[in-house]
């Protein structure tokens, strides 16, 4: 029996998940999360095969819980399941730990296979996301900066090329202003921009904003 843990702040999304995937054969719902923090205790106490991981959560993001849980849970597979789609993130999450990458517009089979794929200990590829490994890796460009940031840099550069504020970003991600125009301040550098304007162009440049 495939035990497996749901971490999302949307009761009906959870309570959907349970229900269907309560009816797999094989599978069981044993525990669920509403935040990050939440995630991270779940798979201390509880035994779990696989981890659905929302990202956009309160007090503490998917982002950072996926980091924690590696360190302190590897046995865990975690599969993202997110509403961004994946070339803004999957790339980065993968390659941080995470067993796979879902969008939430994804068929309902799909989870299950999933799940399945990552609880044997192997990587769930979507072909959107093969496709973006592919391109990295065979054919990288000089002018993907964005490559070389990390999960949460990349979600405060969104942010910030959204138009949000610091402050607004602080708020939305549970950061400390200061911690926020740090943030900015590397992606200033990294990506060789001198104003939030110029985030807001790479990132349109990039196909990286919807």
């Amino acid at each position: 029996m495939l035990r497996v843990g749901i971490a999302d702040d949307h009761p009906i999304t959870r309570t959907a998940l349970r229900c269907y995937l309560d009816e797999q054969e094989g599978m069981r719902v044993v525990a669920e999360a509403a935040s990050g923090r939440e995630a991270i205790d779940l798979v201390r106490t509880q035994a779990l095969d696989v981890l659905l991981l929302d990202l956009d959560m309160p007090g503490q993001s998917g982002i950072d819980a996926l980091t924690m849980i590696r360190a302190k849970a590897e046995h865990v597979a975690v599969l993202i399941l997110s509403g961004y789609p994946e070339h803004q993130y999957a790339v980065p999450l993968i390659r941080n730990g995470a067993s796979g990458y879902l969008n939430k517009s994804c068929e309902p089979g799909e989870i299950v296979s999933a799940i399945r794929r990552v609880a044997q200990g192997a990587r769930y590829i979507t072909p959107a996301v093969a496709e973006l490994l592919a391109t990295q890796v065979i054919t990288p460009s000089p002018g993907g900066l964005h490559e070389q940031l990390s999960a949460r840099e990349l979600q405060v550069f969104l942010k910030l090329a959204q138009g949000c504020s610091a402050g607004e970003v602080a708020a939305e991600l549970s950061l400390s202003a200061k911690t926020v125009s740090t943030y900015r301040a590397r992606l200033m550098r990294k990506l060789e921009a001198r104003s939030n304007s110029d985030l807001t162009y790479y990132a349109l440049k990039h196909r990286l904003l919807d």
